[in-house]
């Protein structure tokens, strides 16, 4: 039987692994230094999603920080760099995601996330997923960011794969955004970082146990 897809890429947070909890130790860090209380987990997940620099504007302006100017960007900064060092082992993968990675071994994986490329490589390193990806685009490694569609067509082009080929998995409005506006099949992780209702966001998958992909990738294109 032929395969529907040749290539499926993800998001990370929210779609591969539980990052809240990690990011928002990270952020903890930072507020810690400028003496301010630290953010809850709901603030959390409610701040991810457009990569670190939006994430840490979002936490400075929660908690009374300077979040514009050159003070704002040396706390963006400085929250990056803290970002960039912390340890990919806080970033658990979601039960059953290494399973389906094994199981998609046969495609060509790619990853195109808004996470800042080196806490990227810190959390697959973590994990031991660096070799599983062809492609890793990140949320500094081009001018622009999802729900712009340039990352996953640039992700698209760096697997050498055609568009129609590709199945793009994700979280959130923002990975929602982008399949649509790049044109390309889209699965939506249920368990991830989204605000909008599921049924909301249109997808051709929707899923909460990772089987589930990957027997769609692999051969079963039903709806759910």
């Amino acid at each position: 039987m032929t395969r529907p897809y040749d290539a499926v890429i993800f998001d990370l947070d929210g779609t591969l692994i539980d990052s809240a909890e990690a990011i928002m130790l990270i952020a903890g860090r930072f507020l810690a230094e400028q003496g301010a209380p630290p953010i809850s987990i709901e603030e959390t997940r409610e701040f991810v999603g457009n990569g670190g620099d939006v994430f840490a504007r979002r936490m400075l302006r929660a908690r009374g920080l300077e979040a514009e100017g050159a003070g704002g960007d040396a706390h963006v900064a400085r929250f990056l760099e803290l970002y960039a060092m912390a340890p990919g082992e806080e970033n658990p993968a979601y039960p059953g995601a290494e399973a389906m990675l094994d199981a998609l071994s046969g495609l060509a994986l790619g990853m195109c996330t808004n996470k800042p490329y080196d806490p990227t490589l810190n959390v697959l390193d973590a994990l031991g997923w660096r070799n599983r990806f062809g492609a890793v685009v990140a949320g500094d490694t081009l001018a622009t960011k999802k729900p712009d569609p340039e990352p996953l067509l640039h992700t698209i082009r760096e697997l050498g794969v055609s568009p129609e080929r590709v199945l793009f998995v994700g979280d959130s409005e923002v990975d929602t955004q982008t399949a649509l506006a790049a044109g390309i099949d889209y699965a939506l992780h249920t368990n991830g970082y989204r605000k909008t209702p599921a049924q909301d966001l249109p997808a051709l998958l929707r899923f909460d146990d990772f089987t589930a992909l990957s027997a769609f990738a692999l051969g079963s294109r039903s709806a759910a």
